[in-house]
């Protein structure tokens, strides 16, 4: 399959939601703190509503699964389902930075099928399916590909912007790893592995979700690029919506040396 109809119908949707989250973002800003002490913004609850009233109207047969609404039941582990970040980064969405993103990724079979990680302040749009993977930015599409390099120590190393922990020390210590660029965006951080600008991202922390994975793995892998826990294994996408074991995505080059050296560290969460 294409997935021609899905990618459309999400890059459009992404658009959408985008351009009224970044309009809701330059006007007066309502704060408030969900479960787990993590920001949500009218805006959030607003581009979620778009997004998966559209989702809904074009595959009505999908279940949607969005970070601002419950779950239905049985919606995980179907066969096809539309997993959504209506914000991705909202503390950089509430300091008014450009790094948060809107998301949406649809799994097949248990695996992420058709991404799309749209950042709305540049207009950079990440997308991809098994076909491929592409960006489009400034007037110009192009291809993504991961870099070439082959050895963790050197790495360029992408990390939190927001929830940067002492492990990250751990992790470039132990990697032999100097140079570090802070993104808030999951995704984002996800697509610029897949375009080459970065070749490695590693998340000690359980606080992910499936929704912040799906759209960018969707696009880090068709680019050549791997996600796995911190342990080695592909993200299950059927049985719970938590990533309790951290992440570690890079550009495919580097990952089974990169597990070798980090899983040690975090053998607590094995």
């Amino acid at each position: 399959m294409s997935f021609e109809r899905e990618l459309a119908r999400a890059i459009e949707l992404a658009r959408i939601a985008g351009t009224e989250a970044m309009r809701m973002q330059r006007g007066e800003l309502v704060v408030e703190m969900k479960p787990g002490d993590e920001p949500v913004t009218a805006a959030d609850r607003r581009a979620s509503e778009l997004i998966v009233a559209g989702l809904a109207a074009s595959f009505p047969d999908d279940p949607i699964i969005s970070e601002e609404l419950e779950p239905a039941p049985g919606a995980l582990g179907a066969p096809r389902f539309w997993l959504v970040d209506p914000i991705d980064g909202t503390k950089d969405f509430i300091r008014g930075e450009d790094g948060y993103s809107v998301m949406i990724g649809l799994v097949c079979d248990g695996k992420p099928t058709v991404g799309v990680v749209y950042q709305p302040v540049l207009d950079r749009l990440f997308y991809g399916t098994p076909g491929g993977a592409l960006m489009t930015y400034q007037g110009e599409t192009t291809p993504l590909a991961v870099s070439q390099i082959a050895a963790a120590a050197d790495v360029r190393l992408v990390a939190s912007k927001s929830h940067r922990s002492p492990d990250i020390d751990r992790v470039k210590q132990q990697l032999g790893v100097a140079n570090e660029l802070n993104i808030g965006s999951v995704g984002v951080k996800l697509c610029v592995i897949a375009a080459g600008m970065r070749d490695l991202y590693v998340n000690p922390a359980t606080r992910t979700k499936a929704w912040d994975t799906c759209a960018p793995e969707a696009i880090l892998v068709p680019a050549g690029g791997r996600l796995s826990d911190l342990f080695g294994n592909p993200i299950d996408y059927t049985k719970e919506l938590a990533h309790r074991r951290g992440l570690v995505a890079s550009n495919g080059r580097v990952h089974d040396e990169v597990i070798a050296k980090l899983a040690p560290l975090f053998a607590h969460l094995a």
